[in-house]
């Protein structure tokens, strides 16, 4: 069957413009930084930034990657963490917001409330440090960094709009039918929420994978130290190096032009570009997961 081709239209035109000028705005940034990433250090200070690698060299990625089995291990702590975190965050905020659809708890007003107020005001980072280390003695496990981002009120909010909408009728039939509440959690509630948990589990992958704070706070193991707090610490080296770098060649510790502007960027390749081949998986689930519950609280 042949379909009728969309007539022209002047509005259609203009958001097809719109959208591609932005797109073109979100992918010259990043094509920037890969760029800068292959230049040469003199020529970056001497020609500016370009698109394309005026002189292309690899010093960076050299530089960043002298110890590859550190990286790489911080890279299986990183990729742990988020897995586990992501996970138990999902299964958490899925079973709390599913608590709080259902129109049969008393109790859903009181306690969506609770949840909405801790989005105000925070217990406060020295509480949280005491808890983990004083109460629940995590000092230096991946139990601190998992526990530290698993639940989070604003998507707790955001899944319960959209169980909000799952007709009740459905639990109801499930119950006459001979189902337990797990039963209907697991078996018709969770394959319905697809599209929510496809978007929100994205969110909280992305939060796992960029956080770097609650293992500076928690983690003194080299060896549980996660990818963003390591490459935090060699920015911070760079920082040093390049503030100092007169010094360093007069003491005879530095040989050549030290790569620290494509450093950086080679930094920021190699910390987001393994989420960058994840979000495709999750974009046909993302408009319809990020927009469901947008309308109803």
């Amino acid at each position: 069957m042949r379909t009728r081709a969309r007539p022209f239209s002047v509005g259609y035109a203009l958001i097809h413009t719109l959208f591609t000028l932005v797109t073109i705005a979100m992918a010259l940034p990043f094509l920037l930084v890969v760029s800068i990433s292959f230049t040469e250090e003199q020529t970056l200070l001497t020609n500016g930034f370009s698109i394309w690698p005026e002189a292309f060299s690899l010093d960076a990625y050299a530089l960043v990657l002298q110890a590859p089995k550190a990286i790489l291990q911080a890279y299986g702590v990183t990729i742990l963490v988020t897995i586990a975190g992501t996970a138990g965050g999902l299964l958490l905020t899925a079973m709390t917001a599913y608590g709080l659809s259902r129109p049969d708890f008393r109790y859903r007003n009181v306690s969506t409330f609770l949840i909405f107020f801790t989005m105000l005001f925070s217990g406060g980072l020295v509480p949280s440090y005491m808890l983990y280390t004083q109460v629940l003695q995590l000092k230096d496990t991946l139990l601190a960094l998992i526990l530290s981002g698993m639940m989070t009120p604003f998507y707790v909010m955001v899944m319960k709009g959209f169980l909000a909408k799952v007709p009740y009728e459905i639990v109801e039939s499930a119950k006459v039918d001979g189902a337990r509440e797990w039963r209907i959690f697991f078996g018709i509630i969770l394959p319905l929420s697809t599209p929510a948990l496809a978007t929100l589990g994205l969110f909280i992958s992305f939060n796992y994978w960029n956080s770097w704070f609650p293992a500076m706070l928690y983690i003194d193991n080299p060896n549980l130290v996660p990818l963003q707090l390591m490459l935090v610490r060699i920015m911070n080296s760079i920082e040093f190096i390049s503030q100092n770098e007169d010094i360093l060649a007069q003491l005879g510790t530095m040989k050549q032009s030290f790569p620290a502007l494509s450093a950086r960027m080679a930094m920021a390749i190699l910390a987001a570009g393994p989420m960058l081949f994840i979000f495709p998986f999750f974009q046909k689930y993302f408009v319809q997961g990020l927009t469901v519950g947008s309308l109803k609280g």
